[in-house]
């Protein structure tokens, strides 16, 4: 008889546990999402500018043409959320807005060896997630990728 009283005396026990730890569970599954969203974009960027720059460092006449990075950004960026509608680029980081998240530009610069070499930056800015106290809820990333002209 004494187990039997023991035992029913600790039932509640397990439901106010995980009554107290529910909201910090939760919190954390949300951050750990936020988290794999960012690092996702951000992966994203990079390869965006990795393939932008590949074809604009073809020659000097193709280096700076910022229409054709733009394009294979776009295809690039197509697995994001909030790029799937998006057919063109903003011209700079400061006129992106929530339809038109992504910004590119493409320049003609001269490279770390001295020669002539394309530059594609490419900036993104993140849909709205789950706002964490003390960390923004939207990020804006920006990766830049340079490579040496092929025909130098």
């Amino acid at each position: 008889m004494g187990r039997t009283t023991n035992r029913c005396s600790r039932r509640g026990h397990a439901v106010i546990e995980v009554s107290l730890m529910a909201p910090w569970i939760f919190f954390l599954f949300m951050g750990i999402l936020d988290f794999g969203f960012y690092a996702y974009s951000a992966i994203s960027v990079e390869n965006a500018a990795r393939a932008a720059v590949v074809e604009t460092a073809i020659d000097a006449t193709t280096a700076a043409n910022t229409t054709t990075a733009c394009n294979y950004a776009l295809t690039e960026l197509q697995g994001l959320s909030n790029a799937r509608g998006v057919t063109t680029c903003v011209a700079s980081a400061s006129a992106i807005t929530s339809t038109q998240p992504i910004a590119v530009t493409a320049a003609q610069v001269n490279g770390v060896d001295g020669t002539l070499a394309s530059q594609v930056s490419v900036t993104y800015q993140t849909i709205p997630m789950f706002a964490i106290p003390g960390v923004m809820g939207q990020m804006t990333i920006t990766r830049t990728a340079q490579m040496r002209l092929r025909d130098q």
